[in-house]
Formats: structure tokens, C-alpha cells, sequence
């Protein structure tokens, strides 16, 4: 049986937006129309400053880690109790859910797409506890643009940077 590349296949080089080899398998159908995952990212504020985070090793995928903290949208939920309900899971910090920043389709890999949704935020109460994370970083807005994030999230940097800090 013949085996093929998956970038050939699916159109995405590499997961996440990452340039890894190619990885094969036996069989493997073109996505044409994937099914979007909503998922919700967190750009909270405070004191003038944005948090970001770094997911623990293993990484779910290869490359930069660190990330705006979220997750994934349970039946039921609303975008905003979904991102509440991660920031707490995730840091222990209870968050005041602000204005929509930005929605994207990402396709992750030939198996997973995702629409991401970003929110500004801005930090209610509560000292971060890591549980999914090995750090974290209070950056100042001018500064996100040096730090290494997968393609999802520089894209949310880039509208960080092009409207400002108006959440």
C-alpha cells in the first residue's frame, strides 16, 4: 500500500503551524471541510501588563509554548463561561471576561481544526496556581512580539498590537 505525506493531503506544513517533517500513514482522506472546535484564549490584563503562559513539558505540539491561556468550549457553555471556567482550572484566578478581540479558523493538523476565540480579560481575584503550566509571564504589550507563540496566538499578538490595549 502506498503511503503519502499528510502535508500532500491536508495542506497544513506541520501541526500547529510548524514546520516538522512529514509524517505518513496508510491511508489518509483530503479534509476538506473540517469540523471547527471552538476553543477560547484569554489576553488578561493587569496592571498594564498582559499574562501569557507556558505549557509544561510534554508540549502538546512542537514548537514555541508559550500561549494566552483558554481552552476548549463544553456543551452548555457560553464563550465567556467556557474562558472563566479554564482560566480557574488552569491558574486558580477568577477573571472578568471583556470584549471579543478576535475569531479565527486555525487547521492544527489533518485531524484537528479549531475557531479561536480571544477575549481581553482582566484579572478579578485570586494568586495564580500552576497546574497545566510551568510558568508565567506579566509582558508589557510592546514586549509579546519577542516571545515565541504558535501561529493562533501570534495572530492574536497581532491584533494586540495593531488596536492596542483597549479591553
Amino acid at each position: 500500500m502506498k503511503k503519502f505525506p499528510l502535508r500532500r493531503w491536508c495542506g497544513v506544513s506541520g501541526t500547529a503551524g510548524f514546520d516538522i517533517p512529514a509524517l505518513s500513514c496508510d491511508i489518509i482522506l483530503p479534509m476538506t471541510d473540517p469540523d471547527f472546535l471552538p476553543v477560547t484564549a484569554a489576553v488578561i490584563e493587569k496592571d498594564g501588563k498582559i499574562l501569557i503562559a507556558r505549557r509544561k513539558h510534554p508540549y502538546p505540539f512542537p514548537g514555541p509554548p508559550w500561549e494566552f491561556p483558554g481552552g476548549k468550549l463544553e456543551d452548555g457553555e457560553t464563550l465567556e463561561e467556557c474562558l472563566r471556567r479554564e482560566i480557574r482550572e488552569e491558574l486558580g484566578i477568577d477573571i472578568a471576561v471583556g470584549r471579543l478581540i478576535s475569531s479565527r479558523k486555525h487547521v492544527l493538523n489533518c485531524q484537528s481544526a479549531i475557531m479561536l476565540y480571544a477575549y481581553w480579560a482582566h484579572h478579578l481575584s485570586g494568586d495564580i496556581v500552576l497546574t497545566d503550566h510551568e510558568e508565567v509571564a506579566w509582558v508589557a504589550i510592546e514586549d509579546l512580539e519577542v516571545y515565541s507563540f504558535p501561529n493562533p496566538d501570534r495572530d492574536i499578538v497581532k491584533d494586540i498590537l495593531k488596536t492596542g490595549m483597549t479591553g
